[in-house]
């Protein structure tokens, strides 16, 4: 049975074949064609991060005093909670387990105020709004080396606020 045979219906869930592959590569040429990536494309996107990271406030990772960290137990325990501070505001984040290789992330941020909060894991990002009150929440994240940045609604009062990234 040839795919004149089947009906447009049931090929939208059938597999890829060459057919399709030659269709998207005639596409992709004719946007490459038609609308090609600037060549100066990737540097421009590094020039404008690392300038709004120069903007941006940094946020420490608090420590805690040496008594603090005497522990009598068997076992070391895992962190569970995170305190950055910087000059304008300070964000704390819990992490608890959200699956057997995923994480969630509960934070706030004081003083309270409506943010835009990032997350950053490697090439990942995603980003939620934290309430009036600096409440956000991450579900369903990956362990691994992470950095967050906090943009508060009042941009123009407020530079952004970049954290160190932190494995979780």
């Amino acid at each position: 049975m040839n795919t004149s045979e089947i009906p447009a219906g049931d090929l939208a869930g059938a597999p890829l074949d060459a057919s399709d592959a030659i269709v998207l590569s005639m596409i992709a040429d004719l946007y490459s064609h038609l609308d090609p990536v600037p060549s100066d494309l990737v540097d421009r996107l590094e020039f404008s991060i690392t300038l709004d990271a120069l903007n941006a406030e940094l946020a420490e990772l608090q420590q805690l005093p040496e008594a603090a960290l005497a522990s009598r137990a068997e076992q070391a325990s895992v962190v569970k909670t995170l305190t950055f501070t910087s000059d304008s505001l300070t964000t704390m984040v819990a992490i608890s387990p959200d699956g057997p290789d995923r994480v969630r992330i509960d934070g706030w941020i004081a003083p309270g105020a409506e943010a835009t909060v990032e997350v950053h894991q490697g090439q990942l990002s995603r980003q939620v709004s934290a309430d009036t009150d600096g409440r956000f929440v991450f579900e369903d994240l990956a362990h691994g080396l992470t950095r967050f940045v906090v943009r508060p609604a009042q941009a123009a009062a407020h530079p952004p606020v970049m954290t160190p990234a932190v494995e979780i």
